[in-house]
């Protein structure tokens, strides 16, 4: 259940992105409300991915502003982005493959205070004091993602719909209030993919907001309200899963057989 309050988490306006003459993202103007699990859907080059990266700072926009709350961020690097309250998964995982399910997870949080030059001589036992709680907090979320089992695995040896939940872990570490998913169930068999959505569905409950892309509109329709479609870089829908399943041009363009994604 949606917990939306009718305050805007994230606020796209004329947003605009050129490769060269290309125009991957084309004056997007859009807002995404608190509490709410939207769904991000078009064809295959519809501009999805070019949207998902300039948001979050990996592709420089050409024009147009982006806001997380009252909160300017634009052009801000995704390091400040994650600090700043928005994080994002991928829609291929990108686990540190050698090291454990944990440690994957234990290196999220920024500005750690070993990460200085000096740090592991001067402050060892402010080390030891925050590592013990990183260490607690992982443990916790690896948890809630019923992933406790596998702390102590390689990262990269666990299957691909652990990877995603591993994602997903990683992202809480920053307690994020705006999440950003990419293709969340692709490649996840349906055990997993139930698991995931019971837990996105869980912290969209303690108020944490979701911008999802998904090729899967069974996924999309049953969990996403609002959706917005995307074409040529442009919003051609913005409405509920009702009203897009009652819009026959939308049915035919992007919820058809052909139907991709980025």
């Amino acid at each position: 259940m949606s917990v939306y309050t009718g305050h805007d988490a994230l606020t796209v306006k004329g947003l605009t992105v050129d490769f060269g003459s290309f125009r991957a993202v084309n004056d997007v103007s859009l807002s995404i409300k608190k509490g709410t699990i939207t769904g991000l859907i078009g064809p295959n080059g519809a501009g999805k991915t070019t949207f998902f990266n300039a948001l979050m700072g990996t592709v420089q926009p050409t024009a147009g502003t982006i806001a997380l709350g009252d909160k300017n961020i634009t052009g801000l690097s995704s390091d400040d982005l994650f600090a700043s309250g928005l994080a994002r998964t991928f829609q291929i995982p990108r686990p540190f493959k050698k090291m454990s399910v944990l440690e994957n997870v234990m290196l999220a949080p920024m500005q750690q205070v070993g990460e200085g030059l000096l740090s592991p001589l001067l402050k060892r036992s402010l080390i030891k004091e925050q590592e013990k709680k990183i260490r607690q907090k992982a443990l916790g979320i690896l948890d809630f993602v019923t992933l406790s089992k596998l702390a102590d695995h390689d990262a990269g040896k666990i299957s691909g719909g652990q990877m995603k939940l591993l994602e997903l872990a990683r992202v809480l570490m920053g307690d994020p209030d705006v999440i950003l998913l990419d293709e969340p169930a692709a490649g996840v068999n349906p055990s997993l993919t139930k698991i995931l959505l019971e837990r996105i569905e869980a912290l969209n409950e303690q108020g944490k907001t979701f911008l999802v892309i998904e090729h899967d509109m069974d996924f999309i329709m049953k969990h996403c309200d609002p959706i917005i479609a995307l074409a040529g870089g442009e919003v051609v829908f913005e409405g509920t899963a009702k009203e897009a399943q009652a819009n026959t041009g939308l049915l035919d363009a992007y919820l058809g057989t052909g139907f991709d994604d980025d």
